[in-house]
């Protein structure tokens, strides 16, 4: 199955890197125990536990990671990534997964990819925790969305 060609739109690109990170099981605890160091320190400010400027240091760092893995490292990680400013066409078949542009072409065996997700906007396919890439939904039109998906569930199992 070919796709359209298709490019990223910088909004929908950082939105499913926000969603990358935020699915991520490593900053899942450290989000999660971030805020309820914030709402403990909140409840001990409350009954004066605590000094203001320890709860304003607590609250200094829940927004500063919440900046940081919203907005900061997706932006960073668009503007490094020239992959984003080209045009693609994805290619699926049965042994592999293909990505053309003008000026040439890659393939990958789906034994290569470790899993994949899907976004509101992408299809995240993982290479490992770290290294993955995102295929844009409206590069496939109608019935070939389904067909996309059946073919990811079907040729990357998930390890």
């Amino acid at each position: 199955m070919t796709s359209q060609f298709f490019t990223y739109n910088k909004g929908k690109v950082i939105q499913a890197l926000r969603y990358h990170f935020i699915t991520r099981p490593e900053i899942k605890v450290m989000m999660i125990l971030v805020n309820v160091f914030a709402i403990v320190s909140a409840g001990f400010f409350f009954f004066k536990k605590i000094s203001p400027l320890a709860f304003l240091i607590s609250s200094v760092l829940w927004f500063f990671l919440m900046i940081v893995f919203w907005f900061l490292l997706p932006k960073m990680i668009y503007r490094k990534a020239a992959t984003f400013k080209d045009r693609f066409q994805a290619i699926l078949s049965n042994k592999e997964f293909r990505i053309e542009n003008d000026r040439g072409g890659r393939s990958w065996p789906w034994e290569e990819f470790s899993t994949w997700m899907e976004s509101p906007y992408f299809f995240h396919l993982y290479f490992n925790s770290r290294s993955f890439f995102i295929v844009p939904k409206e590069a496939f039109e109608g019935d070939e969305l389904q067909e996309a998906r059946k073919i990811f569930k079907a040729k990357i199992i998930k390890k």
